[in-house]
């Protein structure tokens, strides 16, 4: 039987009331029965559905299409030194599975949903570590072939994701580009490379970054027991952030983790769980890994703890990712 974190008692029950109103649902990555599967629920967790049902392929991270036609996914196949992993796409409703690269990860959409882009692993041989990958790869959809990104030093880069204007993809590094560990603005279409301070000019602590639909906001983990927000500033020579505040902080052992806003700029979804309990055992953040007790929660992100837990089996449910409503012309 999984632990499940005990919900805080200031948990704010009264949100799950408003999230039945929003139209947005949740995709995210569970295991269930021995093997990773990608669930999609309501905002307030009504209604959940297996959209791979696939009891003999592991897929995880799953990343929603701007349009909300598409999903994007990683799938881990094989065992032990055979493992590999691979990006795919599918419709949202499962159908219609392609193969986007072998031996890659990392999945993330442009504005338009034009192009998909992902993380080359840097060696074949499988490794489950977040920051295992080398280059970074353009896929058009419409031509379905990949174009290499023009920095080819970027190196380690992990959970990614675009500026609306397209200028910049933020990103968390680990050992490399001169950084042990930093959050990064990556030029799309250039080679500059920025690290991301406050406005003070020091660097900001943690990792996982997303950024606001509007593009004005960002959120990430800035500890494995706190999610922080602040305003994103790339008007001047270096990428800075203002304002920052908590919109979620834990106690040890329970962490939170996978921030994503929703496609109106009003909740965070993210990860809550215990940490492990076993010496040398990877973080149960990494995509892929078991992490027993863990929950989908959607916070106001206006506030601070404003949140509720919208699933409550613990059976690892991680790396949320809203579904927009279909696009309309």
């Amino acid at each position: 039987m999984a632990c499940i974190a005990a919900v805080p008692a200031w948990a704010a029950e009264d949100l799950r009331e408003e999230l039945k109103k929003v139209p947005y649902k949740i995709v995210y990555e569970t295991y269930r029965d021995g093997n990773w599967e990608l669930y999609q629920i309501n905002a307030d967790g009504s209604q959940p559905v297996n959209l791979t049902q696939t009891p003999n392929i592991h897929e995880c991270f799953p990343q929603v299409s701007p349009d909300g036609s598409k999903i994007a996914f990683i799938v881990d196949e094989g065992e032990y030194d055979e493992k590999v992993r691979s990006v795919w796409l599918m419709n949202k409703d499962g159908t219609g599975r392609t193969l986007v690269a072998k031996h890659a990860r990392w999945p993330f959409w442009n504005r338009t949903g034009a192009a998909l882009c992902y993380i080359p692993d840097e060696k074949e041989q499988f490794n489950i570590r977040d920051p295992a990958g080398k280059g970074l790869c353009v896929y058009d959809l419409a031509t379905r072939r990949a174009t290499p990104h023009p920095n080819p030093e970027l190196e380690h880069l992990y959970n990614l994701c675009w500026t609306p204007d397209e200028k910049w993809i933020l990103a968390t590094v680990s050992g490399a580009l001169g950084h042990n560990h930093a959050i990064l603005a990556v030029a799309a279409q250039g080679k500059e490379v920025l690290r991301l301070n406050y406005a003070d000019g020091k660097r900001i602590g943690g990792c996982r970054p997303d950024i606001s639909p509007d593009g004005k906001r960002i959120v990430w983990n800035s500890s494995d027991f706190t999610i922080s927000v602040a305003d994103l500033d790339f008007s001047g020579p270096e990428a800075k952030v203002i304002n920052p505040r908590f919109v979620v902080t834990s106690k040890d052992p329970v962490q939170v983790y996978h921030a994503d806003w929703s496609p109106d700029g009003r909740h965070i979804a993210f990860s809550r769980g215990p940490k492990s309990e076993r010496k040398f055992a990877l973080p149960l953040a990494i995509v892929g890994v078991e992490a027993p007790g863990w929950n989908i929660c959607v916070a106001d992100a206006n506030g601070t703890n404003r949140f509720v837990l919208v699933t409550t089996d613990g059976n690892s449910n991680k790396e949320p990712d809203w579904a927009p409503l279909p696009f309309r012309r």
